[in-house]
């Protein structure tokens, strides 16, 4: 074998042992706060995480619950956007970050939003939990119960804004971005709020008109080009907090830090983890809008059942794999018996990657049959004969 083959399959044999080599995982992200977490929004996966379960003070992060209870009510119609909030003594007695709202002054439940959403304004929060539950001591209730109906097993609350020193005002890293999730996910609107880095408001007042400019507390709307939201938050006790909320390429990411030592390190210590996730991440969609066989029905006043998937399917990857070797199958049965009800499980779509199951959509009953009684039969055989 002369030289130059020799050397030639050296370097072939070289490339084939690279490529067979397993892919090293990106290196973990180095962030001072010592407790964080990223998650994906629309699957709630967990990317990374360190002592995410760890209580803390939340400070002004708590106001993330509170957008979400008052968004639970617009979403009943018991308020409305143009609901007039009028400002108690007690609410504009609220030190911190406030947007200066004078006793006796009525906003706009859109403008307290703004006012919560983009300065952080205590005294905003406090007027609309009074407006909403008729206190703020019945409001936090409601954020309370928010809490324990989404799992919320590390989350307590004292106040709706974040003022609160005492031990008993609590989350954790992981529980924030659990509910900045459904706060995203279930009201997307709320961005349109988040994403204001500043807009004037109008105070009106028996001292006469004057206009206030809302600044953005999160500083991620210039540093970070995909920044989306969401909340900031800092007291001497919980130190620099910040759940941030991004947007790239169809993946959508939360990062929550709690207790980062400065001002700077918390937005630095966001973007680490969120350039990390869109590193390592990778998203499969179906949006499931391709039709469904119908399914034969006993005994019911139609023949065939139409079915609907429940919805679209995602699915993050961290791991490298090819997305392209996803399989889907549909398990569907034979026939159904009447009655079916519209929404009833008939069956799901199952996917799997290198045979592995990575999840499934449910496939519903997309309208209600009633069983058949005996004139129904009649009507159907006279039907039939008809058409003979």
């Amino acid at each position: 074998m002369n030289k130059l083959l020799k050397v030639t399959l050296c370097y072939v044999m070289c490339f084939i042992f690279l490529l067979m080599m397993p892919l090293e995982a990106a290196a973990a992200p180095e962030v001072e706060a010592p407790s964080y977490i990223l998650m994906e929004a629309s699957t709630g996966k967990v990317i990374c995480e360190e002592n995410a379960q760890e209580r803390r003070s939340p400070a002004s992060i708590t106001k993330i619950m509170t957008l979400l209870v008052i968004f639970d009510h617009l979403g009943t119609g018991r308020v409305r956007l143009d609901s007039e909030v009028m400002t108690s003594a007690y609410a504009k007695s609220m030190g911190g970050s406030q947007v200066f709202l004078e006793e006796g002054e009525v906003q706009t439940l859109e403008t307290i939003i703004k006012c919560i959403a983009v300065a952080s304004g205590n005294d905003a929060s406090v007027a609309a939990a009074e407006y909403i539950a008729g206190s703020e001591a019945e409001f936090v209730k409601l954020m309370n119960q928010r809490a324990e109906d989404m799992g919320l097993t590390d989350t307590h609350f004292e106040d709706c804004c974040g003022l609160s020193d005492s031990d008993e005002h609590y989350t954790s890293a992981k529980d924030v971005a659990i509910m900045s999730r459904e706060l995203i996910t279930k009201y997307p609107q709320i961005l349109d709020y988040t994403k204001i880095w500043m807009e004037d408001i109008t105070h009106v007042t028996n001292q006469g008109t004057s206009n206030f400019t809302l600044s953005s507390t999160n500083k991620l709307l210039k540093m970070y080009e995909w920044t989306t939201g969401l909340k900031t938050g800092s007291t001497s006790k919980a130190l620099y907090c910040l759940s941030a909320t991004a947007s790239k390429e169809n993946i959508d990411l939360i990062a929550v830090v709690m207790g980062s030592p400065t001002n700077k390190s918390r937005f630095q210590d966001a973007m680490t983890l969120l350039n990390y996730g869109y590193s390592v991440s990778a998203m499969y969609e179906d949006t499931n809008e391709d039709q469904l066989p119908g399914v034969p029905v006993k005994g019911g006043m139609l023949d065939e059942l139409p079915v609907v998937y429940k919805e679209p399917f995602r699915y993050l990857d961290i791991t490298g794999s090819d997305l392209g070797g996803i399989e889907k199958t549909i398990s569907l049965p034979g026939e159904v018996r009447a009655p079916v009800k519209r929404g009833d499980a008939i069956g799901e779509a199952v996917y799997k990657l290198n045979g592995q199951r990575i999840g499934s959509v449910s496939i519903l009953a997309d309208v209600t049959i009633d069983k058949a009684g005996y004139k129904d039969y009649l009507v159907k055989v006279w039907k039939l004969f008809c058409r003979l």
